[in-house]
């Protein structure tokens, strides 16, 4: 492994780009490869062996890429796959998790929201992870098929998706909810549609900066942060790559990303 080496990161679509925009924010001189399964997604609502076979082979790709590290932008896959790949592999693999703590920390109304695939709700991790909540705060959990296709199909304003997203957050605010969780990469592209559906008074919690914060104390600790005085590159990959999909990440990233078949 060396300084110089790109930082991979994967996801089951674009989702993840959320994720990588804070990366990029983070450590502006690291070169970025990002891969992702749009051929095969969504991931949300599928079995573990599922789940596993695909990541492992985004994953097969990233490491034939020499990456240093990989940061699993996958509330999914990171609670089916995490734990495994960490012990298969020596570099740095970061995940992602519902922030539900820092939302127990912030909620005036003792209530939060969590917005995430069915996948992530049932998992053990995240159930786990809730039961470390205090036993004063009310996590309301709201599983949301359908939201990342939106994301996927760039429908991020159209009616279909502001009826959507209504659908799943109305419940939770007029359960009390004050705080939501984007429990879901795709989510944060969705952000003005959820705070529109939430209300004022409503605070969303997105994950990724944490994320980004985490894989720097990771590359530091493993003497792997990059050196360079230079803007850091990406290289975005997916399975499935047709041109409404480019689009979608150009739209997502900047108006000149090319997307390269995975």
């Amino acid at each position: 492994m060396s300084c110089s080496q790109p930082v991979g990161i994967l996801d089951s679509g674009f989702g993840g780009l959320s994720v990588a925009r804070a990366v990029r924010r983070e450590l502006p001189s690291e070169n970025i490869i990002y891969a992702c399964d749009c051929g095969f997604a969504p991931w949300g609502d599928q079995t573990d062996d599922f789940i596993n076979a695909r990541t492992d082979a985004v994953v097969d790709f990233l490491v034939q890429a020499h990456v240093k590290a990989i940061v699993i932008a996958c509330n999914t896959a990171t609670a089916v796959c995490a734990a495994r790949l960490r012990g298969k592999f020596r570099f740095p693999i970061v995940g992602i998790e519902p922030a539900l703590l820092p939302a127990a920390r912030i909620t005036r109304t003792k209530t939060v929201g969590v917005l995430a695939t069915t996948k992530t709700l049932r998992s053990s991790k995240y159930q786990h992870l809730r039961s470390r909540i205090p036993d004063d705060i009310t996590v309301i959990d709201r599983p949301c098929p359908g939201l990342m296709d939106c994301v996927e199909a760039g429908e991020f304003r159209t009616p279909k998706t502001a009826e959507l997203v209504s659908r799943f957050v109305r419940p939770l605010t007029a359960a009390g909810a004050d705080t939501l969780v984007l429990g879901c990469t795709h989510y944060p592209f969705l952000m003005q549609a959820i705070s529109d559906a939430a209300g004022p008074g409503v605070t969303l919690i997105d994950p990724a900066p944490a994320v980004a914060r985490e894989l720097r104390r990771r590359l530091e600790q493993a003497s792997l942060l990059s050196m360079s005085d230079r803007a850091g590159t990406e290289e975005f990959y997916a399975t499935g790559r047709t041109k409404a999909r480019e689009a979608v990440l150009r739209t997502l990233w900047t108006p000149k990303a090319e997307l390269r078949e995975l």
